[in-house]
């Protein structure tokens, strides 16, 4: 099978959930979709598949998709990247009307499901630093540890959690862990991180806040938030995907977004990482994230496409 048979097949898996959910009345028969781009770099070939994935499945059965930026990173992340970001959907020919949002527009209500996690007991502060933390956490064919600071009660918890926030420890002392099980075989739900200490000031919020959510934490409430019905991935998140389920039905979500993995897509000979690309830019290998030798959207773009 070619890759664009392999493609071909992969879209019409995903239409068929989608027909499948919409007659069956899943979330009102509604779809709503989104693209979540982090705004560290620009973006790649790779991502523009993403985008018309996600932006095309809404237009075909009539339902909206969202541009939300995954803005959880202080110490990567730009205004510049975002504009980037934007500039390139709209010359894929796509647009999100009214619907532009950020991860850090959520920032208080991701700390509120928060506690409330550890207020019913799924969630502690930990004290584990470095090397420890992947001691305990074991290996995929070992069981991890439980953390020594794992049952701590929950007001002492709360309590450090909101002096985390306050900043009064330094980044890495502490982290808000959920506790889910370390002898999962699924290393994803071995009481994964869910707020980290980073006393860095970020781009829009600027130093409101001294403790950011990870990605895994944010990505699924996120969608919650905004009713996203179908949330479409690339295949590395399918092994995140029962830790998503997991806090949505920790916080009581109902009728909870549905994910749907994708295959990404690849260029042989190409570098497709953008931590690598990052390096190329800031090596001064290339004039800019949009130098026509990259692989990027707007380097395309440039080459005259």
């Amino acid at each position: 099978m070619s890759n664009t048979d392999t493609d071909a097949a992969g879209l019409d898996f995903v239409r068929e959930i989608v027909t499948h959910d919409r007659a069956t009345g899943r979330n009102g028969g509604r779809v709503h979709t989104r693209f979540p781009p982090e705004p560290n770099g620009y973006l790649h070939i790779g991502h523009a598949k993403a985008i018309c994935l996600s932006f095309g499945i809404a237009e075909e059965f009539s339902g909206l998709c969202n541009l939300r930026m995954d803005d959880t990173n202080p110490e990567t992340e730009d205004i510049d990247f975002v504009r980037a970001i934007e500039k390139d959907v709209r010359w894929l020919g796509f647009d999100w009307s009214d619907r532009l949002y950020h991860a850090s527009d959520y920032f208080e209500r991701l700390y509120e499901c928060a506690v409330k996690l550890i207020g019913n007991g799924f969630a502690y502060v930990d004290d584990l630093q470095g090397d420890d933390v992947s001691r305990f956490r074991g290996r995929w064919d070992q069981p991890g540890q439980n953390s020594p600071y794992r049952d701590r009660s929950v007001d002492e918890n709360l309590d450090l959690f909101s002096r985390m926030r306050a900043g009064e420890f330094a980044d890495g002392t502490r982290t808000l862990r959920a506790k889910i099980d370390m002898a999962a075989p699924n290393m994803n739900m071995r009481d994964p991180t869910i707020y980290r200490i980073r006393q860095r000031s970020h781009f829009r919020q600027k130093d409101a806040w001294s403790i950011y959510p990870t990605y895994d934490f944010t990505h699924p409430l996120s969608d919650a938030f905004e009713g996203i019905t179908h949330s479409l991935c690339t295949l590395e998140f399918e092994d995140h995907r029962p830790l998503y389920d997991w806090f949505l039905q920790a916080l009581d979500f109902s009728d909870p977004p549905r994910q749907i993995e994708f295959a990404r897509l690849n260029l042989n000979f190409t570098v497709m990482s953008k931590r690598k690309l990052k390096r190329l830019v800031d090596d001064n290998h290339v004039s800019g994230w949009d130098d026509p030798r990259m692989p990027t959207i707007s380097g395309f773009r440039r080459r005259g496409y």
